[in-house]
């Protein structure tokens, strides 16, 4: 009887049942431009709408016509720095340019205690370019009077300088820290901001358009920055506390709404807590809501 051989068997390698095997499909990878341009689309859109359009200027001045005239009904006006004496939060009134400067300095030391270069520098791109760009376009967007408002609502004012610095500064700020500690200070940003954003808006010094158009450009600036970072440099999705997101964004809404009451007017005061918490939630969503750059397909294990 003739034996026949048996087929051979592929040889055992140790190594070979811990090889993950390569995703080839590119469903994982993300885009990365996309925010920046939705961002700069939100920018552009807000400003056509409330400011390019006869309907958008008069509810915008409407506003101005529920309760008194200037910001002394403003339950935060002890905190302007508006009162003769009183001491500015940041960066209301005065304190702008000094918050900038400070913010710049804290920058550049933790990029050089952590030796973040890549980030340190996009997160001093952002905050150079979201201040500067706020006064290049203000200087150059036209507001036209298209319903004959009177000559102390023609000011311009878009966006607003006051809620770009608050912006500006908690996004660069997720950019340099680390990243176990990036949702806290991104909270502590979050409602910094919200506070600022509706006070801006209750205290007559600009329209919700105008704190609205400045987040916008903040977050366009962000994007900008996360999308021109080299792949290695790039900040990944950030992992928070699974109740951190209600925390911030229920305190957001606290700190929002008390900072746009006024005594005189309910609609006025509702309108500026509303504005300076999507302004909060919008910052949230753009540092800690989302992963910052590309995912990376998984490559094999090697032994």
């Amino acid at each position: 009887m003739t034996q026949h051989d048996s087929p051979s068997l592929p040889a055992h390698r140790p190594g070979a049942s811990r090889q993950a095997p390569e995703d080839p499909s590119p469903s994982r990878t993300t885009r990365p431009w996309m925010p920046a341009l939705l961002y700069t689309l939100g920018f552009l859109t807000v400003y056509l709408l409330a400011i390019c359009t006869p309907w958008g200027q008069r509810a915008e001045n409407a506003l101005f016509g529920f309760g008194k005239q200037g910001s002394e009904e403003a339950w935060i006006y002890p905190l302007s720095g508006a009162a003769y004496g009183s001491t500015p939060l940041p960066p209301m009134e005065l304190s702008a340019e000094p918050t900038v400067m400070v913010g710049l300095a804290v920058i550049v030391v933790l990029t050089l205690v952590r030796r973040c270069w890549w980030p340190g520098c996009a997160a001093l791109g952002i905050v150079i370019l979201a201040t500067g760009g706020k006064e290049v376009l203000k200087s150059n967007l036209p507001r036209p009077d298209l319903v004959g408002a009177p000559e102390n609502l023609l000011d311009q004012g878009f966006p607003s300088g006051h809620t770009t610095i608050p912006a500006a500064l908690t996004l660069a700020a997720v950019l340099v820290v680390s990243p176990r500690i990036r949702p806290y200070v991104a909270t502590v940003g979050v409602l910094w901001l919200a506070c600022i954003a509706a006070a801006s808006a209750t205290m007559g010094g600009h329209r919700p358009s105008e704190v609205l158009g400045a987040t916008l450009l903040a977050c366009a600036c962000y994007g900008l920055a996360t999308w021109l970072l080299p792949s290695a440099a790039a900040p990944g999705a950030t992992r928070s506390p699974r109740a951190l997101p209600v925390i911030t964004l229920t305190l957001a809404l606290v700190i929002a709404l008390a900072s746009g009451a006024r005594n005189d007017t309910l609609t006025r005061s509702l309108v500026s807590g509303t504005t300076g918490f999507i302004c909060a939630a919008l910052v949230w969503y753009a540092a800690v809501g989302r992963p910052a750059h590309t995912a990376r397909r998984t490559r094999p294990a090697l032994d």
